[in-house]
């Protein structure tokens, strides 16, 4: 058995995920450590893997991002990206890899699994292979490596074909680079000739391509086609999968009897303190439309929620097994994590997410033709209803979503991962 140690920033869309993989390697019987926030210790913990703490200065409570940064509060657009890029991802890596090294220290590791921004983890490839235990990056979010066929990441713009497309794929990455990134780029490259004595070689949002490996969970269905990818990026498909619930159901749920098309919509667990950013806009767009809405809270009461119309049911939680063969349509925000939920299931998307990485999610829905991207954190109640009626109105979102599910179902998941798991470290042990 292998001994293995996983890192995240103390963010729930990026603990989440990890902690399917920890659950993963401890039931393969593998020593897992997890390095993450206090605020999920206990999740850890049941996960089957040995809890480490960051260190203060670079964990924080995620559940309440205004207390924990002030400054953030109403920055929009790129100065919001820039902020958390720089504050919450780029500003903790030193202190990230001090942890790092520390549980190495205390205890040597196979491989180190780290989520795409987990930013401690650009400092520790600056070090060769041989000086460090291979480190894999796990893709929960979508790919962000720089291509000559792609924009750059954080930008939401789709791929363009020809040569057309990558000049303008070079000016842009000149652009995110030099101007909308600057600041950020500045100091991720002072960071690491400060941290590491060697210079940064490429744009900060691309040193995932410096790992030994990355594992994307996602189906090349979803992601950009790129000539220039990196033999080393693996996709395994979504890192969860829809599984039995044991969710009661909701005493309407008999209504959910073929009779009218069913639009779910959900703000996640996490982003759902504000109804009017999704779910209102979606009850208020659907009022007169001959649709069932259903609403998931995402664990908070469903009390919180507005007025619903006699056309729209709610529940703190719903079992997605049983939802989404009965779902026509979706309405997130983007999150990568639900929208491989409803593409598992060939369920066509309505999205609406432009900040952190859901405008990259958002922007890959649109360009598979897997639903429409409403491109708004807080759309009219009119432009959700003209996205669902479009949708209900033409099958090939429900046929596009249907091949990336149908990918979805062949991928390998974490077997994909267990493979590449035993070929970096028999990689690293023909070095030593």
């Amino acid at each position: 058995m292998s001994s293995y140690l996983l890192c995240s920033t103390p963010v729930h869309g990026h603990v989440m995920p990890l902690l399917a993989v920890a659950r993963h390697l401890a039931a393969c019987g593998h020593r897992v450590r997890f390095l993450t926030g206090e605020r999920y210790r206990p999740a850890v913990e049941a996960s089957g893997a040995t809890f480490l703490p960051l260190p203060a200065s670079a964990d924080y409570d995620d559940s309440d991002l205004p207390a924990a940064f002030p400054e953030r509060v109403g920055l929009s657009g790129p100065a919001g990206i820039r902020y958390d890029l720089s504050t919450i991802f780029l500003k903790p890596a030193p202190a990230q890899l001090e942890a790092v090294d520390a549980a190495l220290a205390a205890e040597p590791a196979d491989a180190v699994l780290v989520e795409s921004l987990f930013l401690g983890a650009m400092l520790l490839l600056a070090r060769p292979l041989g000086e460090r235990p291979p480190v894999v990056n796990l893709g929960i979010v979508p790919l962000g490596l720089a291509s000559v066929d792609t924009a750059p990441f954080g930008l939401g713009i789709p791929p363009m074909r020809g040569p057309l497309g990558r000049v303008r794929n070079r000016a842009l990455a000149t652009f995110a680079e030099k101007v909308v990134f600057k600041p950020v780029q500045q100091s991720a490259e002072r960071m690491m000739l400060e941290v590491t004595g060697r210079p940064l070689d490429r744009f900060f949002m691309s040193t995932a391509g410096l790992a030994d490996a990355i594992v994307q969970f996602t189906v090349p269905s979803f992601e950009y086609p790129r000539r220039d990818l990196p033999s080393t990026v693996h996709f395994v498909g979504p890192v969860s999968r829809t599984t039995p619930s044991s969710t009661p159901l909701p005493e309407w749920w008999g209504e959910l009897d073929g009779s009218r098309p069913v639009v779910h919509v959900t703000q996640g667990t996490v982003a759902n303190d504000e109804w009017e950013s999704l779910v209102a806009p979606t009850l208020r767009g659907l009022t007169a439309d001959d649709v069932l809405v259903v609403v998931s809270t995402g664990g908070r009461p469903v009390e919180t929620l507005p007025t619903l119309p006699t056309n729209a049911r709610a529940a703190a939680y719903l079992p997605y097994d049983k939802l989404l063969p009965l779902t026509d349509v979706m309405v997130t925000n983007g999150g990568y994590g639900g929208v491989h939920y409803a593409l598992e299931h060939g369920v066509p998307l309505v999205v609406a997410g432009a900040t952190e990485d859901k405008v990259e999610v958002t922007a890959r829905v649109a360009w598979s033709g897997a639903g429409i991207n409403l491109a708004s954190n807080t759309p009219s109640a009119a432009a959700v209803q003209r996205g669902v009626r479009a949708v209900l109105a033409s099958p090939r979102y429900r046929e596009a979503s249907r091949r990336i599910g149908d990918d979805i179902a062949v991928s390998s998941g974490m077997r994909g991962l267990d493979a590449v798991l035993q070929q970096v470290q028999g990689a690293a042990a023909r070095i030593r």
